[in-house]
This record gives C-alpha cells, structure tokens and sequence, in this order.
C-alpha cells in the first residue's frame, strides 16, 4: 500500500482480550481486517493479571498491555495526566497516526484521546453502549463524554439509535458521527451439521448475568415459559452478579432438569453452546447492538429479543421476534417463535448473515473515517480551548484547565525527554497465510 495512504492506528480501551465480550470482539476483528487492508495496528489496554508487557497475536497485532491494574469493572484508576509518559512513548515509539480510542466507560480511553489531542495527533472514538440522562452515574460520564468529543477528529457509533444517543449526551455536531454497525465472523459461527429435533425446545441464553442484561427479566420469564411449554428447556451461559437470583428462582419452582446453568463461558465454545439450542433469547433492557444477536443467527437460530435501543436494527424481520421488557410480552415473543420453527431454515438463514455482516466491509468504512479524520484541521493549544469552554460554564472552565497543564506536562517530558531520544520499532506484516474470511 502507499505510505501515504496507509494508516498506523492505535487502538485504545480498557476492555480486551483476554476479557470476553462485544467491545473486545470488535476491536480484535476490526484490527484484523484492517492489517489485511495493509494498515499498520497496535492495541494499547491495561495489564490482565500476569499478562503485562508487549504481546503479539494473530496477524501480527501487536499489543500493549501496561502496567496498570483494573479499579472497578475492568476499568483503571483515573488519573488524568498519569498515562501520559507511557501513552507518548507509544505513539512515538510506533509512529502512530490516528487513536482509535473504543467504549464510553473505558477510563484509558478518554485519557489516550485526551492526549493525543494535546500532542496533535487525529483521533477517532467509536461509542459501543447507550446511556440514560437522569440518574446519577449517567449525568457523570455523560460530562466526561463531552469533554472527550469536545476536540475529537470523527467519531463513530454501531447504530443509528446509538448515534442520536451519542449526539445528545455529548452535543457533537451529527455530521461528525459515522454509523459503522457490527458484524459477525461467519466462518466461526456455522449452524450444526444436522437440523435438531423439535420433540423438545432450547433455548439458549448467553449473556452477562448483570441488570443491564435483563437478568432479573429472565427470574420471572422462565418459570412461565416452563409452565406454559412441558418440553422447553433453558441453557444459560455467561456469569454475573444476578446468577444468584436465576439460581434461586431453579431452586423455587424446581427446574434442575429443565435449567441449565453453564456459568462463564470461554469465546470459542460459545458456538457449541449455541448450535445445541432453537432460539437464542436476548433480553437487555439497553443495548447498542448486540454482537451475540449475530453470532446466533449465523448459527442459524431464531431470536427473541426485547425491543431496546438499536436491537430493532440489527436483523430483518423474519429472523426476530421482537418483544417489550416486560415479563408477559417476553412470554408471549417465545410462544410465538416455538410455533415460528418449523419455519426456520437454519443454513439459509447462515447464509444470508454471511451478505448482511462482514468484518471486512467494517473496515472499509472505518478506513473512510480514518481518511477523513486526518482531513481535518488540527490547529493550536489556543484554538482548541474555545471548543472546551463551550461544554459549561463552569465544566468549560475546569476542561480548559485540565487540557492547559496537560499541554504544559507534555512540552516538559518533551524536554525531559526528546522524541528523537526514543527509538522508533521497524514494521512488519504477516499477510500471506492469513485467512481472508473474517
């Protein structure tokens, strides 16, 4: 590829490998995508127990796992200006062009886009999650989102009900925004070899068991189903602090033999544990996307989800059962998908995911923002601080200040330590043997 067109992108967030979930799954495949596109990729997270230093995976993605430890749900400590040393050596030392900085809740997120913008470089963010505007935490990272896109380059969000939610909490021009959505690796998620039997009905739940989930959902909507339907039976995956209450809702109604409890489960058996059921069930009460709505429809089951967020975006009708958050019409969205699976072609429905979502296709589009980020217009310490001052009378003040010192602390490790005194790492790519079908 030419130089000149060719991006070095680092990718930041506190949420990775080896955690599981959507955020890490999309920034893994996405930069997969992207080095085959002939871009240069590194990953900037937090340490994971014994796993800190640089690590190399697939492809040759380089990662950075640094020295700090998770505070509160896999996030660090914020410390404002304390990544600065680590993240400027990084950017030197890799000769990056554009951070890419993933998840509004990622603490070292807002830190690397923060000073990447003090240093000029252009800086992307991709929001992955939507956020409410009245209870406490939200009215919180909702300030700390719009300090963060006061002085972004773009931005992108994975759905069209996320963008608006993007676009509210932080008063980002919409033009800015992209909407990028999720995609699937079809390859991985393929539906079993022969069709199940319908003698008796799984259903397959794997999801974080957390409130956000809709864990407190399922308490009262399987002990119902089960009523209603004899030969229904439930395998839930995935752990959480409401497995608890789905563990003591088993033991009232007496359902050890028709709920199955599998507790956290690894990445690479989440398609076994898929293609052993007929009808995936989602039921988060906010949701962006939802990644794990894909990868079962690759699989060729039928879903039913709750109607939340950009849940409606994501497939075409007939391949989900859409339902409100409420326990009777959840019940009734499952009746309805049991009598809806004789219908159901498991490998057409494979099929039509493979047109419909390609990791590929993402990062040509993302490679389209990353073009257009850096057409923008960097300018001066002075001609960005207006952009700050306008997110609150008081907050714009404080933001000023915050985005001054970390100005001052950067040109002073830039005496402590010229950027010539660090050396720069040769590149290298590994694309011959890589498999095109991400």
């Amino acid at each position: 590829m030419d130089e000149l067109k060719r991006h070095r992108i680092l990718m930041v967030s506190d949420f990775f490998y080896p955690n599981f979930g959507g955020v890490e799954s999309h920034i893994y495949c996405l930069s997969q995508c992207l080095i085959q596109l002939g871009h240069k990729v590194v990953v900037m997270t937090h340490a994971y127990g014994n796993r800190s230093g640089v690590r190399y995976m697939t492809g040759g993605l380089k990662v950075y796992y640094i020295p700090w430890r998770p505070f509160f749900m896999q996030n660090t400590l914020p410390t404002l200006y304390g990544t600065l040393p680590i993240i400027r050596t990084i950017l030197i030392r890799e000769r990056i062009s554009v951070v890419h900085g993933h998840q509004a809740f990622s603490t070292l997120c807002h830190e690397a886009l923060m000073h990447a913008r003090t240093m000029g470089y252009k800086s992307v963010f991709t929001d992955h999650s939507l956020y409410g505007f009245a209870d406490v935490g939200s009215i919180h990272m909702n300030k700390v989102l719009q300090f963060t896109l006061a002085d972004i380059d773009q931005a992108i969000c994975v759905s069209h009900t996320s963008k608006e939610n993007t676009v509210l909490r932080s008063g980002i021009a919409p033009e800015m925004v992209f909407v990028i959505p999720n995609a699937v690796d079809t390859a991985m998620f393929t539906p079993a070899p022969k069709r199940l039997s319908y003698d008796e009905i799984v259903i397959v739940v794997i999801s974080r068991l957390v409130y956000r989930k809709g864990a407190d959902l399922l308490v009262e909507v399987i002990p119902e189903v089960c009523r209603l339907h004899p030969n229904v039976r439930f395998v839930i995956g995935g752990d959480g602090l409401k497995r608890v209450r789905l563990e003591e809702m088993r033991e009232k109604h007496s359902l050890q033999d028709r709920v199955e409890m599998l507790g956290a489960v690894p990445h690479a058996r989440v398609r076994s544990v898929l293609v052993s059921g007929h009808i995936f069930l989602n039921s988060s009460l906010t949701e962006a996307f939802c990644i794990a709505i894909l990868e079962a429809a690759s699989c060729g089951l039928l879903t039913v989800s709750t109607r939340v967020g950009g849940v409606p975006e994501v497939l075409p009708d007939d391949m989900i059962v859409l339902a409100e958050p409420t326990p009777a019409d959840m019940v009734h969205a499952i009746t309805k998908a049991i009598l809806l699976l004789p219908n159901v072609n498991p490998f057409a429905m494979h099929d039509r995911m493979k047109g419909l979502y390609s990791w590929h296709d993402v990062a040509k589009r993302t490679e389209v923002v990353y073009d257009r980020a850096l057409l923008c217009s960097g300018g001066s310490l002075l001609q960005r601080l207006p952009r700050y001052l306008n997110c609150g009378a008081w907050a714009g003040k404080l933001f000023c200040l915050v985005m001054i010192i970390n100005f001052l602390l950067w040109q002073l490790l830039q005496l402590l330590q010229p950027s010539k005194s660090i050396e720069e790492v040769p590149d290298f790519l590994m694309l011959e043997n890589q498999d095109k079908e991400i």
